[in-house]
């Protein structure tokens, strides 16, 4: 039975998952410190800014401990900013920026365009529990999901499961290459980007689930811990 999740409550979406997660009936706490980890039955990182969020973890002390609780078996949902912060390497990284190495993936930051291309979908997720099924007997959660300057992977290393993708579609009246912080985008229009992994008990999204009063994501996730 779980008892008490953390939200990593340094900056960006924390409230909007606390009050998804109390909806559920989940007692919740805002992790900011090492010892905000003590007891936790799984954690969430939230979106936000990657780089803020990676250089506030390591002020507080709290990077490595996060790290360790989760090479030791806490689960995690990671979404938006928390995909970026989870994954072993990042196509285009801040100056200077870290991440947790939690999941064997490359990310690339803002791959969908900046804030003006930001848009809600339907993605078809693949999660344990809940839902319906696809032809491979996978259960299936189809979710509204929010798009906000949001990453994708771009390499899923061995072990690693992909969980849901879309088309990747470039801005009307743009090319198909999208610059994104100097970088091009590896997709073209009308290819598939990879918006959701799994590798063990980490769960890590490129949207935010939290956004559309939906919490059927927050509620397969949690039954599987």
């Amino acid at each position: 039975m779980v008892t008490t999740v953390g939200v990593l409550a340094l900056q960006g979406g924390v409230e909007e998952h606390i009050a998804v997660l109390e909806g559920l009936g989940v007692a919740t706490r805002r992790v900011r410190l090492p010892q905000d980890l003590d007891g936790l039955d799984g954690i969430i990182l939230p979106g936000g800014e990657s780089s803020a969020i990676d250089k506030l973890a390591r002020s507080c002390g709290v990077a490595e401990p996060l790290r360790r609780a989760v090479e030791n078996g806490l689960p995690v949902l990671a979404t938006c900013a928390g995909l970026i912060y989870s994954a072993r390497e990042l196509d285009n990284p801040a100056p200077g920026q870290q991440t947790l190495a939690l999941i064997d993936v490359s990310v690339r930051r803002n791959a969908f365009g900046n804030q003006r291309f930001s848009e809600e979908r339907i993605v078809p997720v693949v999660m344990p529990t809940v839902g319906g099924r696809n032809e491979a007997g996978d259960e299936v959660l189809d979710i509204e999901a929010s798009f906000i300057r949001a990453p994708i992977v771009t390499r899923v290393g061995e072990g690693v499961e992909v969980i849901a993708t879309v088309p990747f579609l470039a801005p009307v009246g743009e090319g198909t290459d999208r610059d994104v912080d100097g970088q091009k985008s590896s997709l073209d229009a009308g290819g598939d980007a990879i918006v959701g992994v799994r590798q063990g008990n980490v769960t890590a999204l490129s949207f935010h689930p939290e956004e559309n009063e939906d919490s059927r994501l927050h509620a397969a996730w949690l039954a599987s811990l």
